[in-house]
């Protein structure tokens, strides 16, 4: 059964790790990484990642990616959404820290952001504006 607009927004507005998908090269499938995201009801959809890593160049290079999250408990649910890259920023703490806390416990927000801006090197923010949703809820199978 399809998902109406209001309850796709808010499952995808929940914390699932996403896979990511954009088109890298014609001449082969799309590039699909697990990625961790950040959706507000109505609004855009945002990732993180370096900016020289391979999706982002691949992003920047289609200017448009797809995301999909699932959940197989209680129920199969899933939601996809497709668009168009909006814009890209430059990472800050903050963003780190909203993204973080979104999917680690809070006692451990502090030290993975500490680790993330001195460890793991510069990223961006990149944006994408949901155009094309395909969502379901199959029940329990």
């Amino acid at each position: 059964m399809t998902l109406s607009t209001r309850e796709r927004e808010l499952f995808l507005a929940e914390p699932h790790i996403g896979a990511l998908s954009v088109v890298e090269r014609p001449d082969r499938a799309p590039l699909t990484v697990p990625i961790w995201y950040q959706y507000t009801p109505g609004g855009e959809l945002w990732v993180r990642t370096g900016p020289d890593s391979r999706k982002a160049r691949a992003i920047r290079s289609a200017g448009r990616f797809s995301l999909m999250v699932q959940r197989t408990e209680p129920t199969v649910r899933y939601v996809s959404v497709e668009g168009p890259v909006t814009r890209t920023e430059s990472d800050s703490r903050e963003r780190s820290w909203e993204l973080t806390a979104r999917y680690l416990p809070q006692d451990k927000v502090a030290e993975f952001v500490e680790y993330d801006r001195t460890q793991l090197g510069e990223h961006v923010v990149i944006y994408l504006q949901p155009e094309h949703w395909v969502s379901a809820d199959l029940g329990s199978l």
